[in-house]
């Protein structure tokens, strides 16, 4: 089995919205061999909490007014660390960096086949790890901070 034309629409058109609020590292896993919940899930990550609940708003948004879907679930809302949207078809994972990285989603899932996502999603790979060096080095450079 396969994701759906309709898990394919999902999917891109939340991985574009995504991409839009500059979510890191976005990916997306045909799941519905392994899974009979879901045919996809989309994975991306932001840096700060405000940018996980922007980015979650966006998906949301989107795919309500041009899909005409609402998620039946909508989970971790409150500390957006990780935010989860269940759209039935697909399970859409928002996630603060720290949290991507300790979870490793993409380790359990790398076995699945990984769906071709719009170009504007693509380019987000690699973000996370290029902001954690900025970050590192905007620390080290502030007063007080060691030059390394």
């Amino acid at each position: 089995m396969t994701a759906t034309d309709r898990s394919l629409e999902l999917i891109n058109t939340a991985a574009q919205a995504a991409a839009d609020k500059l979510a890191h590292d976005i990916i997306a896993y045909d799941v519905s061999d392994v899974l009979s919940i879901t045919d996809a899930f989309l994975l991306a990550s932001a840096p700060n909490d405000r940018q996980v609940k922007s980015i979650v708003d966006e998906i949301e948004e989107r795919l309500s007014k041009e899909l005409g879907a609402k998620p039946v679930r909508r989970e971790g809302d409150r500390e957006a660390r990780w935010v989860l949207l269940d759209y039935v078809d697909i399970v859409v994972h928002v996630q603060h960096s720290e949290e991507r990285v300790f979870y490793a989603l993409e380790r359990l899932w790398k076995d699945c086949p990984e769906l071709e996502l719009p170009e504007d999603a693509r380019a987000t790979r690699g973000k996370a790890q290029e902001h954690a060096k900025l970050q590192a080095a905007e620390e080290s450079a502030q007063p007080g901070g060691e030059w390394r």
